[in-house]
Order: structure tokens, then sequence, then C-alpha cells
């Protein structure tokens, strides 16, 4: 099944082409019935819902835990996302079935590279992020607010319903940080796991340790941004802190979530030699050798513009310098038709996976193995819905 629409977000999408492209893909994604109302996007539509982990405080304060932020939120007053508000001491998430982005993704966009190739993703996204990152690809969305944005009215129901429709075999939340709309999230993970469908995030993993317990236990997969290893990178070009993210990644491996990692490397900033073989030596003691690793090409955006794209020879160096350092999945991405899109066996080293950008060649597995040895290759592989 084919859909027209499908590849207008690039790794350079904006607001307004979220906007274009998530009209257009309504259009011929086959949703449940609604009322007439919610047919199209709606310009600032907005539902509240309560938010999960907060605390009342004295004078009407409110305590936001979901991150390690912990804004301290006045009446009126929304926490640094700009999507969770205190309305007379009363916390509420404003993103809760609102999405301003609603697409069918190869999973292989997430990117997912062990987890069910070649198969479709229902991706959805709402307003906001609790970071600031500099370079944010997808700034148009992620840096404003849900009543700024066009939003569709599809509550967790309808989402798993429409994933289920066009025959999708997971459910993304992905584009912008989706622990922001956490319990969106949340309800959407509970549907999707009665249903049989995966339910998968792209995050920067900067969450408080309650919460992502909590959601640990109804993610399947989880591709993390680990966007530098090192802590001036994270505080000058991010507005966070490393160690949160570090722990996000270690409690995942600990509960078993299929772990991804990507690390968009921007030249002259996170691009290091020494840097990158940290980062990996961590990667490999800490999560294992066989931890998928995508080292993304950066291009100039947001408020880099003035930057230039990563040179192919520092994704190489940087490839090389991991499987060194012993990790066995090392790819390249933001870069169609290089080696490094596609899956070696990391027994045999024969190519298992082969890869075009998102699209999907020969594939030599059989269950979880490899067709030619016979050993287990890390990752989801048969997943009926």
């Amino acid at each position: 099944m084919k859909f027209a629409w499908q590849g207008l977000c690039s790794h350079r999408c904006n607001r307004r082409t979220f906007i274009q492209a998530g009209a257009g893909a309504l259009a011929l994604l086959s949703l449940p019935a609604r009322p007439a109302s919610a047919q199209a996007m709606q310009y600032g539509f907005v539902k509240p819902h309560p938010a999960a982990f907060s605390r009342q405080m004295d004078r009407g304060l409110v305590l936001c835990q979901l991150c390690p932020r912990n804004c301290e939120v006045l009446p009126g007053d929304r926490g640094e996302c700009g999507v969770r508000e205190n309305r007379e001491g009363k916390y509420y998430s404003l993103v809760y079935g609102n999405p301003c982005a609603v697409h069918l993704d190869p999973i292989e966009k997430k990117p997912f590279f062990h987890i069910l190739p070649g198969s479709l993703s229902f991706s959805i996204a709402t307003a906001g992020c609790n970071l600031h990152c500099k370079f944010c690809q997808n700034w148009e969305i992620s840096q404003t607010r849900p009543e700024k944005t066009y939003n569709f009215d599809l509550p967790p129901e309808k989402v798993v319903a429409a994933a289920r429709d066009n025959r999708c075999r997971s459910i993304a939340h992905t584009y912008v940080e989706p622990i922001i709309f956490f319990e969106y999230m949340r309800d959407v993970g509970r549907l999707a796991k009665s249903a049989g469908i995966l339910n998968v995030c792209h995050s920067a993993g900067y969450i408080n340790a309650q919460p992502l317990e909590e959601l640990a236990g109804l993610l399947d997969g989880a591709c993390i941004d680990l966007k530098a290893f090192d802590g001036k990178f994270y505080r000058e070009l991010v507005d966070a802190e490393l160690a949160p993210v570090l722990n996000t990644l270690k409690v995942l491996r600990r509960r078993k979530v299929h772990l991804e990692i990507v690390n968009l490397l921007i030249p002259q900033l996170n691009d290091a030699p020494d840097q990158v073989s940290r980062m990996c030596a961590w990667i490999k003691d800490e999560l294992g050798p066989l931890t998928p690793l995508h080292f993304s090409r950066f291009y100039p955006l947001y408020k880099m513009l003035n930057h230039y794209p990563t040179p192919v020879s520092t994704l190489e160096r940087a490839r090389d310098l991991a499987r060194k350092a012993g990790l066995q999945y090392v790819y390249i991405g933001n870069l169609p038709g290089h080696e490094a899109e596609n899956t070696f066996c990391h027994h045999c080293h024969k190519l298992i996976i082969a890869r075009q950008g998102y699209k999907i060649g020969e594939v030599h597995l059989q269950g979880g193995n490899c067709a030619y040895c016979g050993g287990a290759i890390p990752g989801i592989w048969d997943k009926k819905v």
C-alpha cells in the first residue's frame, strides 16, 4: 500500500510541512468514524487532561515531577515544556489526544533498524518540548504551544483503531519529545498492548525516575537521542544535563525495552574522537555491545543555520571508533546509499538487511536469527497485527 504523502517530512521537516503532510495524511488514512466537527485539523484545539506526576504546594504552586526540570509552576502559568498548566492549583496536560502531526511512517524513519524491517508505524506528536536544542529539526512544533498549532481530535482509542485499520504494526511517539505528552503516550500504550500493536518512542530520555519506570512497562522499543557525551554541550546547546539521559538508557536496558541510540554528530561541537570513543565505551560497558548505534548527519537548522553539514569522513571515522570500541551494530544516518545503512550479522558478518534510505531490500532473517549462520540477532523481528 502506497501513500502519496509519505516522504513529505524529511530530516528537515518543519511545522508547515507537518501541517501540509498531516492534512493530506488523514485524508488518506482509514480513521474511525467521528463527528463532523472533528473531521479536520483545528487551529488551537486543546483538551485539558489531569497531569500525572505533580504535587500541590503552598500558595497554589504546583511542583511538576515529570522531568528533571522539576518546574515550580504558579497558578495560570505553565512548565518549561509549554504544555502543562497550573489551573487554580491543579495541574493539567494541554496535549492529551490532540496531536498536531499524524503520519504513516516506515519504522526505519524513527530510526529503528532492529524492529520489524519494512513495516509501517503510526506516528504521532503534539506541540511542545522540555528541551531547547539549538539544532532542533522540528522546532516549529517543538518550540511552540498547542494553541498555536493545528491539532486533531484523536484520543487513544482512535489512535489504536487507526493504526490497526492502516495495518501499522507499531505506534510511534515521535517528532518532538513525547515525554511532554506522557499521559497520552501512556494510555495509547496500554491500549496498543491489548491490541497486539508495538508501542515505541523516539525520545531524548529527559525524564524522572518514577515516570520512567511506569513508561518502561508499556514500551516495546525506545530510540534515544544521546546528543553528546559531554555535560557542557548539553547545558549550552540543549539547555539540559547529561546525567538523567544516561540514567534513562540504563533503566531501559534493565527493564528489557528494545533500545537503539542516535548520536547527531555536529562538526566541532560533539565529534571529537576522544568524546566519541568515550561514549562508545560507555555504551558497550553499560548497555552491551549489541546495542544499535546510529551516527546521524547534521544539517543546518533552527538556530544553527550558519553551521555546516557533517562531513562524510567524520561519520565514517565515528563508526570506525565505535566498532573498535566493540559495538557490533553501528549505522550512519541521514546519508542514503551509504553501506553503513545495512545490517550485517555480528556472528558471520554477512549482509542480513539491505537498506536504501527508508526502503528495504533483501532480508536474510529466519525469525530472529541470521539465515546464513543461525546466530541470534538482537531486535524485535516478529509481531503479528
